[in-house]
């Protein structure tokens, strides 16, 4: 064949241009990435490139520990060992793992096999339901390095027997991890309370102060929220290297060792915490079990220092186990305190609002005297039953209305009659409802004008009602102290003489806290002042040494005070922290009143001293009045025929307030004439130099003096007795 047989081809110059063109393209793009990855990006590659290698690992700090007033340990840190797998230690044989798998399931209980990968995702660390091959499998394939829990909070016998087995087990250990135990438990669960997860909401604000969301724990009730951030303490840091599997190589940086929290010393003293929960539950559970039926279903007793204002005791019943909370909180147990009408959650002693009954007589005593509406000699009439009109304007001729006495036993006879004719101390040591009607809102001649709502609110609020404390628990309710004004938005009506009758005996719209019962009697104890009631001694280090805290005015906790805040207060070491001194400070607005209205003058007043030691007479005769005081026969018990009085010398004021809640409802026991009341005593002692202020109460408890009477001389009983224990102790020491 020649070569002019072999077949021509035409290729045309176009073609070759097309390809050249599109290598060129191609070797620009390369270039260009291989450009913007070395040149315009090399900071960011290189940042990512830091990430990819190295942790930043979370070392968690010690919580402080909380402790009583004498040392003893309330709140404190335990190990807990948990047992972990590490996948990437496991052996290589198949069959090993799984002889690994069974016996560790018949160790612990936990199935082999349960569910799928896709489930395990579900469930957070420690909660049962997957299967150790799926927790392990869910663990190798985000981080074969990282220990997967398998079980937590085992037993010490379990963990001791799992580390026994770390030859046979290769890639098993026991994690320890440290967990809050609560020694006296529910005796104190109001006051110390409790710790959870991080809530969704402020995981971001948590996680910017250092804290781990799916870790670390705050303070969701009690001191231990309060003061979270001085117990919590500050979380360690290190930065390490690793490979692509997840194994630590190296430290990068110098590790940032943990800050342990401080420790708080609170005022509680848990001996008379223990005397005070079994009064408590003694009086409750009794008279449950003598009527056969759970008719008074909650109740609260505080004692208090009545001269620099710390908290003994408190106790709020029923309650709750915050043990049972501390390593993780059981949705079925959760449910069962929420669903629970008593609200065991719920520290009845600052947040429970209830009508204070007739212990608020102190106030409307108070008011009378340093307005002048009546003097110590002044005769107030108390028949059995008292017409009053009730008006809502003064235009209004008003209608004629019944208010009724409490009925009184005089000699074995019930006595429907009234008390007849009272001075102020008996008025107040009888607890006489009429004349509180009189002295409140005025009666014809006799006593023209009367305090009114006015006057009233502004000794209330004077005694600590109406506003909270500040003491260091969440949650503290204010109470109402009602005014014209409030009456108007929230009833859409004027107030009327009706109200303020009813008001003046503590009843009607008018709440208050145990806690405020407690502290009107305490400004009464202290002739004016005022003290803040505390629940903290001090702060301390590791070390033992006392560390300086002040609360400024609006809540924050600081090594000093703020500047310019003449409302910081300094809270450890404890200093006690006086609100005002009414004999004073003039914090009573003052008012003119006339026929039920009253206008503002402009001027404010102080209280009279010799008032208030009026008004220490009256409690005090309610205890040592044999014929008709109404704690008499409470701190004057009859042993074998003989009177046997306290050696303690109480002053104190009993209170009956009806009420008719949701609770009463209902039960159908909202039936006016006979409504249910709860049960109410407050007392100081010893009366010329007060040491301890105590109030109890008691949710459809009835009369004060026969339920929560005997709660408060119980527990007074038991502090003289502790102080003469500690007296003797430390006379006997070398």
């Amino acid at each position: 064949m020649t070569t002019n047989s072999l077949p021509r081809t035409n290729f045309e110059p176009w073609r070759a241009w097309l390809l050249y063109g599109l290598l060129g393209l191609a070797v620009t793009v390369v270039l260009a990435r291989l450009f913007s990855l070395t040149v315009l990006e090399f900071d960011l590659r290189m940042a990512q490139s830091d990430d990819n290698r190295t942790r930043e690992i979370s070392d968690p700090a010690p919580r402080g520990i909380i402790y009583d007033r004498n040392g003893n340990i309330l709140a404190r840190n335990v190990a807990s060992y948990n047992v972990v797998i590490t996948p990437a230690s496991l052996p290589n044989d198949i069959a090993d793992v799984q002889r690994i798998y069974r016996q560790l399931s018949q160790l612990t209980g936990v199935p082999v096999n349960s569910g799928t990968v896709e489930d395990a995702k579900l469930f957070a660390a420690c909660v049962p339901g997957p299967g150790i091959a799926q927790l392990v499998e869910l663990g190798a394939s985000n981080s074969p390095y990282s220990p997967v829990p398998i079980q937590c909070n085992v037993s010490e016998e379990t963990a001791l027997l799992v580390r026994e087995k770390a030859m046979d087990w290769p890639g098993v250990a026991v994690q320890v991890e440290p967990v809050r135990d609560y020694p006296t438990g529910y005796l104190t669960s109001d006051v110390i309370g409790f710790l959870g997860p991080i809530p969704a909401a402020q995981v971001e604000a948590y996680e910017a102060r250092g804290f781990v969301a799916r870790r670390d724990k705050v303070g969701y009730s009690g001191v231990e929220a309060y003061f979270q951030d001085i117990l919590s303490g500050q979380n360690g840091q290190r930065v390490i290297e690793v490979d692509v599997a997840g194994q630590e190589l190296r430290n990068l940086e110098p590790p940032i060792s943990p800050v342990p929290g401080y420790n708080l010393n609170l005022t509680i003293d848990i001996r008379l915490q223990h005397a005070a929960d079994a009064r408590l539950r003694r009086e409750i559970e009794g008279w449950n079990a003598y009527l056969g039926q759970m008719r008074i279903s909650s109740g609260v007793i505080i004692a208090m220092n009545a001269k620099t204002g710390e908290i003994l005791s408190m106790v709020s019943y029923p309650t709750y186990e915050n043990n049972r909370l501390a390593r993780f909180i059981p949705a079925y147990y959760y449910e069962q305190l929420v669903e629970d009408p008593r609200k065991p959650l719920l520290n009845q002693a600052v947040s429970g609002r209830y009508p204070p009954g007739s212990t608020f007589k102190i106030v409307t005593a108070l008011g009378a005297l340093n307005e002048g509406i009546v003097t110590p000699s002044t005769i107030v009439e108390t028949p059995g039953v008292l017409v009053l009109t009730e008006s809502f304007s003064p235009n209004d001729p008003g209608r004629e209305q019944q208010y009724v006495d409490w009925i009184y036993n005089r000699g074995g006879v019930l006595n429907p009659g009234g008390f007849g004719s009272l001075d102020i101390r008996r008025c107040i040591a009888y607890s006489s409802n009429v004349c509180f009607y009189k002295l409140g809102g005025g009666y014809r001649s006799e006593i023209p004008n009367g305090l009114e709502i006015d006057r009233l609110e502004q000794y209330a609020r004077a005694l600590g009602y109406g506003e909270i404390s500040g003491i260091e628990l969440l949650g503290e309710s204010p109470g109402l102290i009602p005014t014209r004004q409030w009456k108007r938005i929230n009833r859409g009506e004027n107030w009327s003489t009706g109200d303020t009758y009813i008001a003046s005996v503590g009843q009607g719209y008018v709440d208050a806290t145990p806690l405020q019962v407690l502290l009107s009697a305490s400004v009464i104890a202290n002739n004016g002042k005022f003290i803040k009631p505390t629940i903290v001694r001090d702060i301390t280090d590791n070390e033992g040494r006392v560390i300086e805290y002040w609360e400024n005015s609006d809540g924050t906790l600081t090594r000093t005070p703020a500047d310019e805040d003449e409302e910081s207060r300094r809270i450890s070491p404890f200093t006690p922290f006086m609100h005002w001194d009414i004999t004073v400070d003039p914090i009573i607005k003052g008012y003119i009143c006339e026929r039920g209205f009253c206008s503002e003058t402009g001027i404010f007043k102080t209280v009279d001293p010799a008032a208030i030691r009026i008004v220490q007479e009256g409690m005090r005769r309610a205890v040592t009045d044999a014929e008709l005081g109404t704690l008499y026969a409470v701190f004057n018990p009859v042993v074998n025929g003989v009177v046997r009085p306290v050696s303690y010398a109480p002053a104190g004021k009993t209170g009956s307030a009806e009420y008719c809640d949701n609770v009463a409802q209902a039960n159908n026991r909202c039936q006016f004439g006979a409504w249910p009341s709860h049960s109410w005593t407050v007392a100081y002692a010893p009366y010329d130099d007060p040491e301890i202020v105590v109030v109890a109460f008691a949710y459809n408890g009835g009369e004060g003096a026969s339920v929560a009477g005997p709660m408060v001389k119980l527990l007074m009983d038991a502090y003289f007795e502790l102080k003469a224990i500690d007296l003797a102790e430390q006379g006997a020491r070398p």
